[in-house]
């Protein structure tokens, strides 16, 4: 279990005016966490940093509350119609993590105490598109899961999405405090998945992550609970003995899983790409890392959202989509594979 206990924390004066709000602050307080306030949660001064380095590891361990006030969700191609903003930024340090550029060189994590008013408009996305089904993400720009002792913002989305006859919910993790989330009304409404990725780029790369064995033995009670399932196994690297590693991660995921969940999994494969501006923040707060971002070994792509970036080349991505294809049928025949990029 890795609990999430803030080094620090910054409270915008108007989430006081909130139950969660208040609720927040008290329960921080009195865990001992150093609470002070800030006039907005988009610009947040106090926490310290002298180097990158520094100013990394101080953000990923403070904590902003405050009001999310733009109520106009961002699309969230190819897993949403749209992001459901609950939570910014998240706790795990890892160094291939494209945050990294997004989020600025202190990536703190904030939580927005107005949820009702942020359901609300997402009822109102789902009106806007009814009779079609309108799909939201939960996990765009953030991990939602190690704040979620603090905010129930998960418990109180799934809870929400339970009763929206066109309205789907979906998230993703890399953490194990599933316990809270068991019994919440869910109606089959909500895909709750893991990203998982191979021993060895987890313990290399996914730093304050659970390891694999932890993430299944998690993803184990969220099939239990009768939740839609997936996964996304991301982002996946092409280097000595990568075959043998994502064989074995499919195996142990196999064999851990009851027989009755495998006939309806959903697969995200995502291969490792970056930008110029990652490889140079990701250089700077880790500047020994083993994360490969070599240009003469990849190609330049534009990407949907028009900045260019740094992909495996095509005989490359070819043998990975095949390997993968291959033992997910093998290991999963009757899961489906959302995508592969």
């Amino acid at each position: 279990m890795y609990l999430f206990i803030p080094k620090r924390a910054f409270f915008e004066r108007d989430a006081l005016n909130y139950p969660l709000g208040q609720n927040i602050y008290y329960k921080l307080r009195e865990m001992g966490v150093d609470v002070d306030f800030t006039t907005s949660h988009n610009r947040v001064l106090g926490i310290p940093g002298r180097t990158p380095q520094e100013a990394y590891m101080e953000a990923k361990r403070t904590l902003v509350v405050g009001v999310r006030r733009t109520l106009d969700f961002q699309t969230c191609r190819p897993s949403a119609h749209y992001q459901l903003p609950l939570v910014t930024s998240c706790i795990g340090e890892c160094e291939y993590c494209y945050l990294n550029t997004t989020l600025g060189k202190k990536p703190y994590i904030r939580v927005y105490v107005n949820l009702d008013e942020i359901l609300e408009r997402a009822k109102k996305y789902i009106e806007e598109r009814s009779p079609e089904i309108t799909v939201f993400e939960g996990s765009a720009t953030s991990d939602p899961l190690p704040v979620e002792p603090y905010t129930g913002a998960l418990k109180r989305a799934i809870e929400f999405f339970s009763r929206q006859e066109k309205g789907r919910f979906r998230f993703v993790t890399k953490f194990t405090n599933v316990d809270s989330l068991l019994n919440a009304e869910h109606q089959g409404k909500t895909t709750f998945r893991f990203s998982l990725n191979s021993e060895s780029i987890i313990k290399k790369f996914e730093h304050r992550t659970p390891p694999l064995e932890e993430r299944i033995a998690a993803a184990k009670k969220v099939a239990l609970a009768g939740y839609p399932m997936g996964f996304i196994i991301g982002p996946i690297f092409h280097y000595p003995g990568w075959k043998y590693d994502y064989g074995e991660m499919l195996e142990k995921l196999c064999g851990e899983l009851p027989e009755g969940v495998k006939k309806n999994l959903e697969f995200e494969l995502i291969t490792h790409r970056f930008t110029a501006r990652a490889k140079k923040q990701i250089l700077a707060v880790f500047p020994k890392t083993r994360v490969p971002l070599d240009e003469k070994e990849r190609i330049f792509k534009f990407g949907q959202f028009g900045y260019g970036k740094y992909v495996y080349p095509p005989e490359k991505m070819e043998e990975l989509k095949e390997f993968f294809e291959i033992k997910i049928r093998e290991y999963f025949p009757d899961a489906k594979l959302l995508y592969f990029v």
